[in-house]
């Protein structure tokens, strides 16, 4: 069904046993998040908040909080969106599935917006930020903030809707040095298209106009963090999964979203910033304060019964994840389609996204050699690269898909993926470096925001050793505490070694550690039991705390015409470094108030 608003999309979840009302008050400084987390970590319904301490607004979260729940969301157009992405992609399947095309095309009708002057429902009443429902998430945070916003912006240089961008950049409310009711922040991170509209505006000497939408028909959120290409509406891609138009109007030079709950405009002047953050992040850990554009409000508008929807970001997997399975459920293999020879890409959630990638490429550039190696994959982890926000990859995985094989390699099964690997990789050959580059801004391995280094680890070719099934006897004489994370992955306690003394103590040696006991990396964690419990804890921890040119080496290890390698196993350093950003941690206190609310509940 087409839900023309987010109260009618929460009432279609009640009527199927998909909403927990919260009728008492409840605190937006950390007891709402704590009861969204707590809810979500179970599989729970979608959250309806009635009461919030110090606004007359309600606030509803979880709504995406599954994947099961996200395709019930989308239940009438989901068809559709994937049909009308497979035509993109390839338009011959157009030919081959006439009726199928029909009904898509038919269904694009509602990619166009609407500029709708006469119903408004979003301007029912003007109201001042702090009328807001001020939801602080995570004890450590600077303020409140918008954390399902659709953040519209047009081209200085083609105004208007056709030449938008929405995208979901948080947005702080109060706090640090913000005139509250005047004065908000907008971050946003690398590779976004507000950015290019910003720069178009400063170079013009304007202001950029912004408009942050809040609620409204739940595609219009999913529509803000779709991956759309440069120069594609994201307001085109609403009105289709929303299975209706987009409804605009522009109100004092802003475009107003009219089935938005609540609407904030504003502008962005050249070169006027203030401190944003802390906030707990979609890493695990808080992305520190730092100069960001200050966003000056002109006005806020809220719909009648407004409904001011929220979610929570933290260590993953959360209802952020929810997110990247609907994109990946709708896109298929979209993104493999842009690259030559890519046959699949994943951004592993458990390590927060962009800092670990795992892919399959193809091998076809020398198939008159036996000696099989990385060639054509090394072009595809170029290509990768420079695409999109994959470019924000820190540590790429990369092999060639092997029809041979006894099964079917797959990068969402991690742990087999990197043993595959491991078992194939040449640490002297396959290891390749990518030193003073960009990363993440939420990364905050590298020793400055947006700065850091990546790695390419490309292997290809026969099994070159059997991974370790235990510890051997070489390593656990090293009395470090080892554990086995997975084979040929061993944790080793950092308080009592590190990489210059492993690299001492088996110096010359690295050889018969790799190929003859099977160890392939050493990881170096305050705690290698608990990393060594849950390949979760692998995933997170082992990548989100390494800098690649700063945290990794290895057993014999060498230079050779400025390329780097080692002949024995890879040593990285997974520990936390002092310029690393804290992790959020909830508040105890917090947390037994929550357990008395949801105890009502039955959670």
């Amino acid at each position: 069904m087409a839900y023309s608003n987010l109260e009618a999309c929460l009432l279609d979840l009640e009527r199927n046993g998909q909403l927990l009302r919260i009728k008492e008050e409840v605190d937006p400084h950390l007891e709402m998040a704590a009861i969204h987390l707590r809810i979500f970590e179970q599989k729970g319904p979608a959250i309806l908040f009635e009461k919030v301490k110090g606004s007359k607004f309600r606030a509803a979260s979880n709504i995406f909080g599954t994947l099961e729940r996200s395709h019930f969301i989308f239940r009438n157009t989901l068809d559709s969106v994937k049909q009308l992405i497979d035509i993109k992609i390839d338009p011959t399947a157009a030919i081959k599935s006439p009726f199928k095309t029909l009904s898509a095309l038919s269904a694009a009708l509602n990619a166009l917006p609407k500029k709708n002057p006469f119903s408004q429902p979003v301007l029912f009443e003007e109201i001042n930020i702090s009328d807001l429902p001020l939801i602080k998430h995570w004890p450590m945070d600077g303020g409140a903030f918008v954390t399902l916003p659709q953040v519209y912006t047009e081209d200085a240089d083609k105004p208007g809707i056709a030449n938008s961008n929405l995208g979901m950049y948080r947005i702080q409310l109060d706090g640090n040095d913000y005139a509250l009711n005047e004065e908000i922040g907008l971050h946003y991170q690398l590779h976004r298209g507000i950015g290019v509209h910003q720069t178009k505006a400063n170079n013009k000497g304007l202001p950029l106009k912004v408009s942050v939408f809040v609620g409204g028909p739940p595609a219009h959120s999913v529509a803000a963090v779709m991956p759309l290409p440069e120069g594609m509406s994201e307001m085109n891609f609403a009105g289709v999964l929303a299975g209706k138009r987009f409804n605009y109007t522009y109100v004092d030079g802003y475009c107003v979203s009219t089935d938005a709950d609540f609407v904030i405009t504003g502008e962005v002047y050249p070169n006027e910033n203030k401190p944003e953050g802390p906030f707990g992040d979609h890493l695990g850990y808080y992305s520190l304060q730092h100069d960001f554009p200050l966003m000056k409000v002109h006005k806020v508008y809220a719909r009648k019964n407004a409904i001011w929807a929220f979610t929570v970001v933290g260590r993953p997997p959360q209802e952020d994840t929810s997110f990247g399975q609907l994109i990946h459920s709708m896109t298929g293999a979209a993104v493999s389609n842009e690259i030559p020879g890519l046959k699949a890409v994943h951004a592993v959630d458990a390590a927060g996204v962009h800092p670990l990638l795992l892919a399959i490429g193809s091998e076809r550039y020398t198939p008159y050699l036996q000696t099989q190696k990385p060639a054509e994959i090394l072009t595809i982890a170029n290509h990768i690269l420079g695409t999109g926000q994959l470019s924000l990859a820190k540590f790429l995985w990369i092999t060639a898909e092997d029809k041979t094989a006894k099964f079917k390699l797959d990068t969402h099964k991690e742990q087999a993926f990197f043993a595959y690997m491991l078992a194939r990789m040449d640490f002297s050959r396959d290891l390749h470096f990518y030193t003073n580059t960009t990363i993440d801004t939420l990364d905050y391995s590298g020793e400055n925001l947006n700065s850091g280094s990546k790695l390419v680890l490309a292997a290809y070719g026969e099994v070159k050793r059997i991974l370790a099934a235990i510890v051997p006897d070489s390593i656990q004489n090293l009395n470090a505490d080892a554990h086995l994370i997975m084979p040929g992955v061993i944790a080793l306690n950092a308080a009592k070694m590190n990489i210059v003394l492993l690299q001492t103590m088996f110096n010359g040696l690295g050889k018969e550690l790799l190929e003859n006991e099977g160890v392939a990396m050493l990881i170096l964690t305050e705690d290698p039991a608990w990393m060594a419990t849950d390949m979760q804890n692998f995933l997170w921890a082992g990548f989100t705390r390494a800098n690649p040119s700063h945290d990794i080496d290895g057993i014999d290890a060498f230079v050779e015409n400025k390329h780097w390698g080692c002949k024995g196993p890879l040593i990285i350093d997974a520990t936390i470094k002092k310029h690393h950003a804290p992790a959020v941690v909830k508040d105890a206190a917090v947390e037994k108030r929550v357990d008395v609310i949801l105890a009502k509940y039955g959670y």
